[in-house]
């Protein structure tokens, strides 16, 4: 079991921030020429995150690790590991910033005021950022993103939260729960780091979060909604009919 933990971590280590990382470079070249690049990437994007999934879950299915150690279990609140103050306070951080996500994407629907306020928020933050060749244009792309979302949901919080915080405790049962978080929320960074530093800066951080949740519900079901909900307003905005 320990082969496959370290499998999966040097895939982490290697696969994304490096290979996923030039991949993008050649992708940020052929979008400008081939109009069907964009679904191409998101299809390989597809592909790339459920393949070490799938190994995860062949590790369940053949080794002695559970479900409920990948974090593959109903919720259950736990105070006692990082304390009722951390724990509640990021409990209520997420609460808000779900309510946002929420109030946009329905709104979005219904409301030309929000709607108009969206998009100019929306795009004054890819205004700022080198990777919104990534986010959907047509119709067509938009569908596909739908899948996207819901892979990088379920495989990300599978990879980053549920299998690497176990792995790493199991693997180094010497360091502190505050370091194991640190180190899986690191990996899940610099999976990023096609979003160049300040992308990476801001996935690690929202790594920490999303991982003290986890620790405070003990399952990354919740989790793998939040988080699809989140790369699904990256459609919205900018309908195209094509």
């Amino acid at each position: 079991m320990e082969f496959g933990f370290w499998m999966v971590i040097i895939f982490a280590l290697l696969y994304e921030p490096i290979i996923g990382y030039f991949d993008f470079k050649k992708f940020k070249v052929d979008v400008k020429e081939n109009q069907d690049a964009r679904l191409k990437f998101y299809k390989s994007i597809i592909v790339g995150l459920w393949i070490p999934t799938i190994f995860i879950l062949l590790l369940v299915t053949f080794t002695e690790l559970t479900l409920k150690d990948i974090g593959l279990s109903f919720p259950n609140i736990n105070t006692n590991t990082l304390g009722p103050l951390v724990t509640y306070s990021v409990f209520i951080i997420v609460f808000l910033y779900l309510i946002g996500i929420l109030y946009y994407s329905i709104g979005y629907h219904f409301s030309d005021k929000i709607r108009t306020k969206f998009e100019q928020a929306q795009q004054k933050e890819y205004d700022k950022v080198s990777f919104s060749e990534i986010l959907p244009v047509s119709n067509k792309e938009k569908k596909i993103w739908n899948y996207v979302s819901l892979t990088a949901g379920i495989t990300e919080e599978i990879i980053y939260r549920g299998f690497l915080i176990f792995a790493l405790a199991y693997l180094f049962p010497n360091l502190s729960v505050w370091l194991v978080l640190f180190l899986a929320s690191l990996l899940f960074g610099l999976a990023h780091t096609y979003q160049g530093f300040t992308g990476v800066i801001r996935t690690t951080v929202f790594g920490v979060i999303f991982s003290v949740l986890y620790i405070g519900i003990g399952s990354i079901l919740p989790l793998i909604i939040f988080h699809f909900l989140i790369d699904y307003l990256a459609k919205l905005g900018g309908e195209d009919n094509k």
